[in-house]
């Protein structure tokens, strides 16, 4: 077959994104933190992997209340990361690759340290004022109505300077923007400009659909309780509002300026039916659907999950997949079964083999699980606060783990977060030493995927009728096809599908091939065992 970088290659449809968390990558300063230049030294790692672009969590200046999540400038590098001389040489050396950068950009809130909040509060007719959400309190003195934080408390913090309430959707420490003042709406598309001008091909967006509230500062509905207030309301009033859609116009807009440059957002609290809404022709080019990630590993609830984001999509959208992030526990640890792998590599093969781009989290290559950390050691403001019911972030956000050296390999010195007990055996040194194992079934399964256009651009057909542990679904383009067979359960599963006879195998995900030989009694997957084919 063709090899899929052909002519008609398009990167963010058609390749791999691998999202790093730049603290936790690779250091190249010593001072135990990851930054730009150790991420420039392992490219070509990346290369070899096999990945086509690089997501990075974001690396602008910040006070890390929300560890980057609060950014205090848009138009620069936090020094603890390096410099913006550091950041094209980045892009340069990745692009010699052709790996492109997509960056991660915070625009619904600023931290309260941006000169532009630092503005908005000094008096009620400074310029930047309305640049935020701010409200006079009722007549009982409270605020305007009962909106939630998502990270615990009230959404309205007082400010006893102007007398005033402004809203913070997350921590106290990030004001909202106000998106419906022009000014703003004008300085966040600079914000793209500027970095597609240094060569950022991509960009995802954060919480992108909370960017408007109400205009009449409106109360949700009260729904019912939950872990947190936040979720006891119907957020009717706070996110999703309908004048959103024409600054998504403006955005696709803007990015079609520049050659193949995309937008992938991420929907908060977002339904199948919702996201897809908001991807398409003139709008984001797509957007997150998180159904696989929060499921649990099952045949039955992946391929609901699988029918309802391709029914919500319907044609001319395309879907994005992904099993890992910085915001969720990982998947080796969610489903994983001890330190063996098997699982792991089933899903790699559903990962890479489903219809829409595939998203990578770094670590998830070699099966890297979350740290624990005691109550004393956590970082996450939110797990400090919702501890013991939820323990924060931090131990999805761990350091790679490279080699059997101090560190995993990543720093010489003490890194921000402990890496994991396993990493003298899981890393990626001993991983590259072993034929079977995971980091080299990825790479097998990510040139498979480069080397067979019909695991890219082909239509998905989930298949019935197959034992209640099997996912099996086919994948067809320009008259190819491929069948793929993933045993989600721990028992053999005998399967017959007379059509697998005529297909050739592409991959056993287990080692030594335990399946038996494709004839006319059927076949047999081991547990844990997934089987691709194709003509």
């Amino acid at each position: 077959m063709a090899d899929s970088k052909a002519k008609d290659f398009l990167w963010w449809r058609d390749g791999v994104i691998y999202q790093i968390y730049p603290r936790s990558f690779m250091d190249s300063n010593a001072d135990g933190l990851g930054d730009l230049n150790g991420i420039t030294a392992r490219l070509d790692y990346l290369a070899d992997l096999g990945i086509d672009a690089i997501w990075l969590s974001p690396v602008n200046p910040s006070p890390d209340v929300d560890f980057g999540y609060d950014v205090s400038d848009y138009c620069a590098i936090d020094p603890k990361f390096g410099t913006l001389a550091d950041f094209d040489r980045l892009i340069a050396e990745a692009n010699r690759r052709g790996i492109r950068i997509v960056m991660d950009l915070v625009l619904n809130h600023t931290s309260d340290q941006h000169a532009w909040f630092r503005q908005a509060r000094a008096s009620l007719d400074n310029p930047y004022h309305d640049w935020y959400l701010w409200s006079n309190p009722d007549e009982h003195g409270r605020p305007p109505n009962n909106w939630q934080s998502v990270f615990g408390g009230r959404a309205w913090q007082w400010d006893e300077n102007l007398r005033q309430y402004y809203y913070h959707m997350f921590y106290k420490e990030q004001p909202d923007l106000n998106w419906r003042n022009p000014a703003v709406r004008a300085a966040m598309l600079d914000v793209f400009r500027f970095w597609a001008e240094r060569g950022v091909q991509g960009f995802r967006l954060d919480v992108f659909n909370v960017y408007f509230k109400d205009a009449l500062l409106r109360s949700n509905p009260v729904n019912r309780p939950g872990l947190r207030p936040f979720d006891w309301q119907t957020h009717r009033y706070d996110f999703d509002q309908p004048e959103l859609i024409g600054v998504l116009e403006d955005i696709r807009k803007l990015l079609d300026a520049y050659p193949d440059c995309y937008a992938v957002g991420e929907t908060f609290c977002g339904t199948p039916e919702r996201t897809s809404g908001y991807c398409g022709e003139g709008l984001l080019h797509a957007a997150f659907n998180f159904n696989l990630l929060e499921s649990r590993w099952s045949a039955r609830r992946y391929a609901a999950c699988l029918r309802g984001w391709e029914h919500a999509l319907g044609a001319g959208r395309w879907p994005t997949q992904v099993l890992n992030n910085h915001d969720t526990m990982r998947s080796a640890t969610r489903f994983g079964q001890g330190e063996d792998d098997e699982r792991m590599k089933a899903a790699a093969a559903l990962l890479l083999t489903l219809r829409g781009t595939p998203f990578m989290y770094y670590g998830e290559e070699i099966g890297m699980r979350d740290i624990r950390v005691s109550r004393s050691q956590i970082l996450d403001p939110i797990g400090r606060r919702y501890w013991p019911f939820f323990k924060g972030r931090d131990g999805c956000r761990a350091p790679m783990q490279w080699d059997a050296s101090a560190a995993a390999g990543i720093s010489p010195a003490q890194t921000w977060l402990p890496v994991h007990p396993d990493y003298r055996e899981r890393n990626v040194a001993a991983q590259s030493a072993q034929p079977d194992s995971l980091l080299n079934t990825y790479r097998q399964l990510l040139a498979l995927r480069r080397a067979n256009p019909v695991l890219v651009r082909g239509d998905l057909d989930l298949l019935d009728g197959l034992p209640r542990d099997v996912l099996a679904y086919r994948r067809t383009f320009k008259g190819s096809q491929a069948l793929v067979l993933l045993n989600m359960g721990t028992a053999p599963a005998k399967i017959d599908l007379p059509a697998a006879e005529k297909l050739r195998r592409l991959l056993w995900s287990s080692h030594p091939h335990t399946g038996e030989a494709l004839n006319g009694d059927g076949l047999t997957l081991a547990g844990n065992q997934a089987l691709i084919l194709a003509d």
